[in-house]
Protein backbone atom coordinates (compact mmCIF):
# COMPACT_ATOMS: atom_id res chain seq x y z
CA UNK A 1 0.00 0.00 0.00
CA UNK A 2 1.45 3.43 -0.95
CA UNK A 3 1.58 5.25 2.12
CA UNK A 4 2.05 8.81 0.47
CA UNK A 5 -1.67 9.48 -0.02
CA UNK A 6 -5.06 8.38 1.08
CA UNK A 7 -8.18 7.74 -0.78
CA UNK A 8 -11.32 9.53 -0.45
CA UNK A 9 -14.89 10.21 -1.71
CA UNK A 10 -15.44 13.45 -4.10
CA UNK A 11 -18.42 14.51 -6.09
CA UNK A 12 -16.71 15.39 -9.12
CA UNK A 13 -18.32 17.94 -11.44
CA UNK A 14 -18.00 17.34 -14.87
CA UNK A 15 -20.13 19.66 -16.88
CA UNK A 16 -23.89 19.05 -15.81
CA UNK A 17 -23.10 15.75 -14.76
CA UNK A 18 -21.81 15.05 -10.94
CA UNK A 19 -19.83 11.32 -10.45
CA UNK A 20 -19.42 10.24 -6.46
CA UNK A 21 -15.84 8.45 -6.66
CA UNK A 22 -12.61 8.35 -5.00
CA UNK A 23 -9.61 10.43 -5.44
CA UNK A 24 -6.12 10.15 -4.46
CA UNK A 25 -4.98 13.08 -1.54
CA UNK A 26 -1.40 13.59 -1.16
CA UNK A 27 -0.94 12.68 2.81
CA UNK A 28 0.18 15.88 5.27
CA UNK A 29 2.84 14.50 8.09
CA UNK A 30 4.46 16.02 10.83
CA UNK A 31 8.05 14.93 12.00
CA UNK A 32 9.73 16.72 14.94
CA UNK A 33 13.24 16.99 14.97
CA UNK A 34 14.91 15.99 19.00
CA UNK A 35 18.13 17.69 18.25
CA UNK A 36 20.83 16.51 21.19
CA UNK A 37 17.59 15.79 23.50
CA UNK A 38 15.95 19.33 22.45
CA UNK A 39 12.92 19.46 20.51
CA UNK A 40 14.26 21.84 17.97
CA UNK A 41 11.70 22.52 15.08
CA UNK A 42 8.49 20.48 13.46
CA UNK A 43 7.98 20.37 9.87
CA UNK A 44 4.90 19.47 8.14
CA UNK A 45 6.08 17.34 5.13
CA UNK A 46 5.22 13.91 2.82
CA UNK A 47 6.05 10.75 5.18
CA UNK A 48 9.02 9.27 2.33
CA UNK A 49 12.67 9.73 2.89
CA UNK A 50 12.82 11.16 6.62
CA UNK A 51 16.16 10.57 7.21
CA UNK A 52 17.14 12.38 4.37
CA UNK A 53 15.27 14.91 4.63
CA UNK A 54 16.20 15.67 8.55
CA UNK A 55 19.91 15.54 7.39
CA UNK A 56 19.03 17.91 4.80
CA UNK A 57 17.03 20.28 6.86
CA UNK A 58 20.03 20.42 9.66
CA UNK A 59 22.47 21.45 6.87
CA UNK A 60 19.94 24.18 5.42
CA UNK A 61 19.95 25.49 8.61
CA UNK A 62 23.59 25.51 9.41
CA UNK A 63 23.26 22.85 12.64
CA UNK A 64 25.29 20.86 10.88
CA UNK A 65 28.05 20.98 7.69
CA UNK A 66 28.97 17.38 7.28
CA UNK A 67 26.94 13.84 7.71
CA UNK A 68 29.50 13.23 9.77
CA UNK A 69 29.11 15.67 11.82
CA UNK A 70 25.87 13.49 13.14
CA UNK A 71 26.72 10.49 15.75
CA UNK A 72 23.27 8.99 15.60
CA UNK A 73 19.95 9.33 13.97
CA UNK A 74 16.89 7.68 14.07
CA UNK A 75 13.33 7.96 13.11
CA UNK A 76 10.20 7.49 15.10
CA UNK A 77 7.30 7.57 12.37
CA UNK A 78 4.50 5.83 14.32
CA UNK A 79 4.84 9.09 16.36
CA UNK A 80 6.53 11.56 14.14
CA UNK A 81 9.90 12.19 15.72
CA UNK A 82 13.42 12.06 14.77
CA UNK A 83 16.29 11.93 16.94
CA UNK A 84 19.24 13.23 16.42
CA UNK A 85 22.82 13.71 18.17
CA UNK A 86 25.42 15.96 16.82
CA UNK A 87 28.93 16.09 17.65
CA UNK A 88 28.61 19.77 19.14
CA UNK A 89 26.08 22.38 20.91
CA UNK A 90 23.61 23.87 19.09
CA UNK A 91 23.75 26.74 21.72
CA UNK A 92 23.26 29.84 19.35
CA UNK A 93 22.03 28.06 16.52
CA UNK A 94 19.18 26.99 18.28
CA UNK A 95 18.62 30.85 19.65
CA UNK A 96 19.49 32.38 15.84
CA UNK A 97 17.09 29.83 14.08
CA UNK A 98 14.38 32.08 12.04
CA UNK A 99 15.44 35.15 13.05
CA UNK A 100 16.36 37.82 10.55
CA UNK A 101 19.81 39.17 10.12
CA UNK A 102 19.98 42.71 8.26
CA UNK A 103 23.25 43.40 6.67
CA UNK A 104 25.27 46.33 5.62
CA UNK A 105 25.93 45.52 1.98
CA UNK A 106 25.11 48.88 0.49
CA UNK A 107 21.86 47.26 -1.51
CA UNK A 108 23.36 43.54 -2.27
CA UNK A 109 20.77 41.33 -1.62
CA UNK A 110 22.84 39.22 1.01
CA UNK A 111 20.68 42.04 3.48
CA UNK A 112 17.84 39.54 3.10
CA UNK A 113 19.56 36.43 4.65
CA UNK A 114 18.47 35.10 7.83
CA UNK A 115 21.09 34.16 10.23
CA UNK A 116 21.35 30.77 9.62
CA UNK A 117 21.81 31.82 5.81
CA UNK A 118 24.47 34.14 6.72
CA UNK A 119 26.54 30.94 7.87
CA UNK A 120 25.64 28.87 4.85
CA UNK A 121 24.87 30.28 1.56
CA UNK A 122 27.30 30.75 -0.52
CA UNK A 123 28.59 31.78 -3.73
CA UNK A 124 28.79 28.95 -6.23
CA UNK A 125 31.69 28.24 -8.63
CA UNK A 126 30.67 25.40 -10.89
CA UNK A 127 31.56 25.10 -14.72
CA UNK A 128 28.97 23.01 -15.45
CA UNK A 129 27.02 24.00 -18.55
CA UNK A 130 23.99 22.99 -20.20
CA UNK A 131 22.51 22.80 -23.80
CA UNK A 132 18.65 24.18 -24.19
CA UNK A 133 17.68 20.65 -25.47
CA UNK A 134 19.19 19.20 -22.29
CA UNK A 135 17.21 21.16 -20.05
CA UNK A 136 13.97 20.46 -21.84
CA UNK A 137 14.62 16.48 -21.58
CA UNK A 138 15.59 16.58 -17.73
CA UNK A 139 12.37 19.03 -17.57
CA UNK A 140 10.15 16.42 -19.23
CA UNK A 141 11.95 13.35 -17.75
CA UNK A 142 11.38 14.99 -13.79
CA UNK A 143 7.26 15.45 -15.15
CA UNK A 144 7.26 12.00 -16.57
CA UNK A 145 8.75 10.02 -13.17
CA UNK A 146 6.66 12.01 -10.85
CA UNK A 147 3.64 9.13 -10.11
CA UNK A 148 1.93 11.15 -7.36
CA UNK A 149 2.14 14.76 -8.80
CA UNK A 150 0.01 12.30 -11.60
CA UNK A 151 -2.13 10.97 -8.99
CA UNK A 152 -2.93 13.71 -6.60
CA UNK A 153 -1.59 16.90 -8.24
CA UNK A 154 -0.62 17.68 -4.21
CA UNK A 155 3.49 17.27 -4.09
CA UNK A 156 6.26 18.80 -5.39
CA UNK A 157 9.59 17.63 -6.70
CA UNK A 158 13.33 18.28 -7.07
CA UNK A 159 16.03 16.12 -8.60
CA UNK A 160 19.74 15.67 -8.22
CA UNK A 161 20.61 15.34 -12.20
CA UNK A 162 23.85 15.51 -14.55
CA UNK A 163 23.62 16.92 -18.20
CA UNK A 164 22.12 13.78 -19.35
CA UNK A 165 20.29 12.47 -16.56
CA UNK A 166 18.34 12.14 -13.27
CA UNK A 167 20.67 10.90 -10.29
CA UNK A 168 17.95 11.01 -7.51
CA UNK A 169 14.16 11.96 -7.48
CA UNK A 170 12.72 13.69 -4.08
CA UNK A 171 8.94 14.59 -3.39
CA UNK A 172 7.23 16.22 -1.29
CA UNK A 173 4.26 18.04 -0.40
CA UNK A 174 6.47 20.93 0.61
CA UNK A 175 9.04 22.27 -2.26
CA UNK A 176 11.55 23.08 0.46
CA UNK A 177 11.12 19.63 1.67
CA UNK A 178 12.05 18.05 -1.28
CA UNK A 179 15.18 19.85 -2.19
CA UNK A 180 16.23 19.18 1.84
CA UNK A 181 15.50 15.52 0.57
CA UNK A 182 17.98 16.06 -2.06
CA UNK A 183 20.55 17.46 0.48
CA UNK A 184 20.41 15.04 2.73
CA UNK A 185 20.93 12.39 -0.04
CA UNK A 186 24.05 14.47 -1.37
CA UNK A 187 25.32 14.72 1.84
CA UNK A 188 24.62 11.28 2.90
CA UNK A 189 26.56 9.24 -0.40
CA UNK A 190 29.26 12.31 0.06
CA UNK A 191 27.98 13.40 -3.35
CA UNK A 192 30.28 15.97 -5.44
CA UNK A 193 27.95 18.46 -6.67
CA UNK A 194 30.14 21.16 -8.92
CA UNK A 195 29.02 19.40 -11.93
CA UNK A 196 25.68 18.53 -11.06
CA UNK A 197 22.20 20.83 -11.62
CA UNK A 198 18.96 20.72 -9.20
CA UNK A 199 16.04 20.23 -11.43
CA UNK A 200 12.72 21.55 -9.81
CA UNK A 201 8.98 21.57 -10.47
CA UNK A 202 8.36 24.92 -7.89
CA UNK A 203 8.08 28.67 -8.06
CA UNK A 204 11.86 29.67 -7.30
CA UNK A 205 11.30 31.74 -4.35
CA UNK A 206 14.62 33.54 -2.17
CA UNK A 207 14.27 30.27 0.12
CA UNK A 208 14.62 28.06 -2.54
CA UNK A 209 17.32 29.98 -4.09
CA UNK A 210 18.82 29.56 -1.05
CA UNK A 211 19.05 25.82 -0.66
CA UNK A 212 20.40 25.33 -4.05
CA UNK A 213 22.97 27.84 -2.86
CA UNK A 214 24.03 25.21 -0.03
CA UNK A 215 23.55 22.75 -2.02
CA UNK A 216 26.45 24.08 -4.01
CA UNK A 217 24.89 23.65 -7.38
CA UNK A 218 25.49 25.87 -10.13
CA UNK A 219 21.98 25.63 -11.98
CA UNK A 220 18.44 25.69 -11.13
CA UNK A 221 16.27 24.55 -13.39
CA UNK A 222 12.48 24.96 -12.96
CA UNK A 223 9.04 24.68 -14.73
CA UNK A 224 7.88 27.48 -12.71
CA UNK A 225 8.31 31.14 -12.58
CA UNK A 226 11.48 33.05 -10.33
CA UNK A 227 10.65 36.14 -7.73
CA UNK A 228 12.64 39.07 -8.01
CA UNK A 229 14.63 38.56 -4.66
CA UNK A 230 15.36 34.89 -5.73
CA UNK A 231 17.41 36.30 -8.93
CA UNK A 232 18.96 39.35 -7.04
CA UNK A 233 20.08 36.13 -4.76
CA UNK A 234 21.25 34.20 -7.88
CA UNK A 235 22.94 37.14 -10.01
CA UNK A 236 24.55 38.24 -6.66
CA UNK A 237 25.83 34.22 -5.45
CA UNK A 238 26.69 33.24 -9.12
CA UNK A 239 23.53 30.47 -9.51
CA UNK A 240 22.08 29.87 -13.43
CA UNK A 241 18.48 30.46 -13.13
CA UNK A 242 16.01 29.26 -15.59
CA UNK A 243 12.53 28.92 -15.44
CA UNK A 244 9.38 28.45 -17.31
CA UNK A 245 10.88 25.79 -18.56
CA UNK A 246 8.03 23.69 -20.44
CA UNK A 247 7.16 22.75 -23.88
CA UNK A 248 10.63 23.51 -25.68
CA UNK A 249 10.39 26.88 -24.10
CA UNK A 250 12.51 28.49 -21.24
CA UNK A 251 13.91 31.54 -19.72
CA UNK A 252 17.56 32.23 -18.62
CA UNK A 253 17.22 35.05 -16.14
CA UNK A 254 20.90 35.08 -14.43
CA UNK A 255 24.38 33.75 -15.71
CA UNK A 256 23.07 32.51 -18.96
CA UNK A 257 27.13 31.63 -19.61
CA UNK A 258 26.28 28.28 -18.13
CA UNK A 259 23.77 27.68 -21.18
CA UNK A 260 25.05 26.53 -24.16
CA UNK A 261 23.40 28.26 -27.22
CA UNK A 262 21.40 26.64 -29.66
CA UNK A 263 24.07 27.86 -32.55
CA UNK A 264 27.02 26.43 -30.22
CA UNK A 265 25.30 23.38 -29.84
CA UNK A 266 25.05 22.53 -33.69
CA UNK A 267 28.54 23.35 -33.90
CA UNK A 268 29.29 20.60 -30.87
CA UNK A 269 27.17 18.06 -33.18
CA UNK A 270 29.11 18.57 -36.56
Amino acid sequence: MDHTQHNWQVIRFDGQDALSLDDEIAIEFPLTVILNGEEFATMVCSPTDLEELAIGFLASEGVIRFYDDIISLSIDEGKGFAYIDINHNIGSIQQDHSKRFIGSCCGKSRQFYFKSDVRTARTVYSRLSVSARQCYTLMAQLQSESKQFIRTGGVHNAALATQDDMMAIRTDIGRHNALDKIYGHILQGHIPVKDKLIVFSGRISSEVLLKVSKIGAGILLSKSAPTDLALQLADDLCITVIGFAREGKMNVYTHPQRVVEATEERLMEE
